[in-house]
């Protein structure tokens, strides 16, 4: 039995005509992105194994693929070895992370604010299923160096025009903040330190409900009284409200702010899709310390873009507070949606198929491949097979529109499938 051919388990292989989609999509949003101003940068795939572990990846931080020293660092025959002795760099598990420590280490090269462009894999090492490998795609963009809410009007803006030039609509934009949310656990009475446990067990509100918050609360041990309160408190109707919510928030400009983008935004729709103020939206990261926001649809079971402001995680390089907000989109799943529906059509331009026999003279026949190249065709040269018609027909399943065989009446002919 010979070796499996399989990829590994979370990743996969992508057939031409899958490729040429892919590549089409990446370009339009590329392309958005760069009108609006930004620009693509590229970071290594790997970490220092510290810079990530610190990095407030939440669950993220337990599915990094970690790297084996190498060569005379990496010694098996120390007693009582530890993950330490063994492993001192990984692979990316998002984009955000190595942003931060590329802007720590180029500053004097960037001008503020920097907007920036990440197209680029990413890897974790979590369970595969549908939209989610273990090897991916993200679509990123970053703006560093502004702290007003425009960042996140802007990068709201930029990632539906992206989508919707994509050919990809009915979708929803879910905004969120951060410090509202802690000023809501807090209000219940939970203290500084419960927060964050709170808030995962409150970002599965769309999935187990209020009884199963509450339950899951309750399991983790806290008073009574207090979750009570909490989920009192999250099930009032003023929530759905930002105005109402100054009552909760130490800071008013907060629901201040996540007003003016929801109604920017929603201004800026032409309705062709909507931004509404979610109460359940945590996102699970934990580096994030403001406004936060994903894009959900209808066709798909989870979000397809998320993002959001992290305001802390370039001063643990540079030992300052630098302002930065961003936003992802989940490219394998959209590119799943897309050639599910079949809605996205990749402009074929012209192909032609040029078929030569081995009595050619080769360097003739690469003269007149320029020639056609010169007015615009693309041209793939093909030995000549015994059955030319077979050979033509799977040229047309390809894409191709024309033939012209060498050395033969001199003239192009359209393909058609016999």
């Amino acid at each position: 039995m010979g070796i499996s051919a399989l990829p590994v388990r979370g990743t996969r292989d992508y057939l031409p005509k899958e490729v040429l989609l892919r590549d089409y999509i990446q370009g339009i949003i590329l392309d958005t992105y760069r009108k609006f101003g930004f620009q693509r940068i590229n970071t290594p795939i790997m970490e220092d194994i510290e810079r990530l572990n610190k990095s407030d990846g939440g669950e993220n931080l337990s599915m990094i693929f970690k790297i084996l020293k190498r060569g005379q660092k990496l010694d098996l025959t120390k007693e009582n070895l530890t993950e330490d002795d063994l492993v001192d760099s990984g692979l990316r598990y998002d984009l955000t992370m190595p942003l931060s420590r590329y802007f720590a280490n180029n500053r004097q090269n960037l001008t503020l604010p920097f907007k920036c462009i990440q197209v680029d894999k990413v890897f974790r090492a979590e369970r595969p299923q549908k939209g989610r490998l273990r090897e991916f795609f993200q679509c990123d963009i970053d703006i560093i160096g502004d702290a007003s809410c425009n960042a996140e009007a802007e990068l709201i803006y930029v990632t539906t025009q992206a989508l919707l030039n994509i050919g990809f609509d009915d979708f929803t934009v879910r905004v969120n903040d951060r410090r509202i949310l802690t000023d809501l656990i807090k209000a219940a009475g939970f203290a500084d330190e419960d927060v964050p446990s709170v808030c995962i067990s409150f970002d599965k509100l769309d999935k187990i409900g209020p009884d199963g918050v509450k339950a899951e609360l309750l399991e983790k041990e806290y008073a009574p009284a207090v979750v009570e309160k909490f989920m009192e408190i999250i099930g009032g109707n003023d929530l759905s409200d930002l105005s109402a919510l100054e009552k909760f928030c130490s800071d008013a400009s907060v629901p201040a702010n996540l007003k003016k983008v929801t109604e920017t935004i929603k201004a800026l729709s032409g309705g062709k899709f909507d931004i509404v103020y979610d109460k359940s939206l945590v996102r699970g990261m934990g580096y994030y310390t403001g406004m936060v926001f994903e894009i959900v649809s209808a066709k798909f079971g989870s979000s397809v873009a998320g993002g959001g402001r992290y305001d802390k995680m370039i001063g643990k390089f540079l030992g300052e507070t630098v302002p930065a907000v961003g936003f992802s989109i989940g490219f394998e799943r959209i590119c799943e949606i897309l050639k599910e529906s079949g809605s996205v059509v990749v402009p074929e331009g012209k192909k032609l198929v040029l078929v030569y026999s081995d009595t050619d003279d080769f360097s003739e026949v690469l003269k007149k491949t320029a020639e056609f190249r010169a007015d615009g065709w693309t041209v793939n040269m093909l030995k000549r097979s015994k059955k030319l018609g077979k050979q033509l027909d799977a040229m047309v399943d390809n894409g191709y529109s024309h033939s012209f065989v060498f050395g033969e009446a001199a003239e192009l002919k359209e393909l058609q499938k016999k």
